[in-house]
């Protein structure tokens, strides 16, 4: 399938209540930060403004803000993280291929976000018009291969008869990229890669119920294709199909193989690229 772009409607408490691996992944992430507590970081993609929090608490001395494109995303961050109770933290609805920021961030953060973007090389234009003179990015979304069993099943029945009218037309929505890919996206807007590389991770769930609400929050371009009557009965009918195929282990687990796409790099202040706009495509 090809890809399309459109924005869908969030539901921003509900995708709160079921974005536990995502936290975890962004904690692993935060930890390769070092921060010293003094920078102004800006968080890409912060949907409801929990890592967003967490990162405000380690920078006492500095500053933070989160962007969205999601106006619920945003009004659920700044209702559960007020400035009166985190004075060094702001939320903005901002989409991150326009980014509008002039050298104001030390360290740009983003994690499970920018695979709803199909053309990066904004935002990565962005990111480093966004960033102080040697300050750094570091990013983790989904890569190539990403859920490729999942997408697998759900392509398969969207073939079905009972689903296939629903479906005309229909592009694949996520940027999943390789390191060979994305590279000379990044070197190309002026970015000194640092490390690229496609991680491997299962997403574990201790019950379908969990499962269910992961695949309903974050599914949002197949789900929103069905008439709201029938979108229940669709996701039911996907989490049955992939369990059939994908029991639960020994320790009742469902397991989701998923690949990240993780790199870190560094605004060029040099002409260290010059001539590398070439590779851009």
């Amino acid at each position: 399938m090809s890809k399309e772009t459109k924005n869908f409607q969030w539901n921003a408490s509900d995708y709160a209540e079921n974005s536990s691996v995502q936290q975890a992944w962004a904690r692993e992430l935060i930890a390769k930060l070092e921060l010293n507590g003094k920078e102004a970081l800006l968080d890409i993609g912060c949907g409801d403004g929990k890592v967003t929090a967490e990162i405000a608490q380690v920078l006492t001395e500095g500053t933070v803000i989160g962007v969205d494109s999601s106006k619920e995303m945003i009004q659920l961050a700044k209702q559960n993280f007020p400035p009166t109770s985190y004075p060094n933290l702001s939320f903005e609805q901002q989409d991150a291929q326009y980014l509008n920021f002039k050298e104001q961030f030390d360290v740009i953060f983003s994690n499970a976000t920018l695979h709803w973007v199909l053309d990066h090389r904004p935002v990565l234009i962005g990111i480093y018009q966004a960033l102080k003179p040697e300050g750094k990015v570091f990013v983790q979304m989904g890569g190539k291969g990403n859920a490729e069993q999942l997408i697998a099943l759900v392509e398969q029945i969207l073939q079905e008869s009972e689903w296939q009218k629903y479906f005309k037309d229909f592009l694949f929505p996520y940027g999943f990229y390789s390191p060979e890919e994305y590279a000379p996206w990044v070197k190309g807007c002026r970015l000194e890669l640092l490390h690229i590389a496609l991680i491997p991770k299962d997403m574990v769930y201790t019950s379908q119920d969990a499962f269910k609400g992961w695949f309903r929050t974050t599914w949002l371009p197949y789900i929103e294709r069905v008439p709201a009557e029938r979108q229940n009965q669709f996701i039911d009918y996907v989490i049955e199909m992939y369990l059939k195929s994908n029991p639960p282990n020994e320790n009742g687990e469902i397991c989701i193989k998923m690949q990240r796409l993780e790199f870190i790099a560094k605004k060029c202040t040099t002409s260290c690229f010059a001539g590398l706009s070439s590779s851009r495509r």
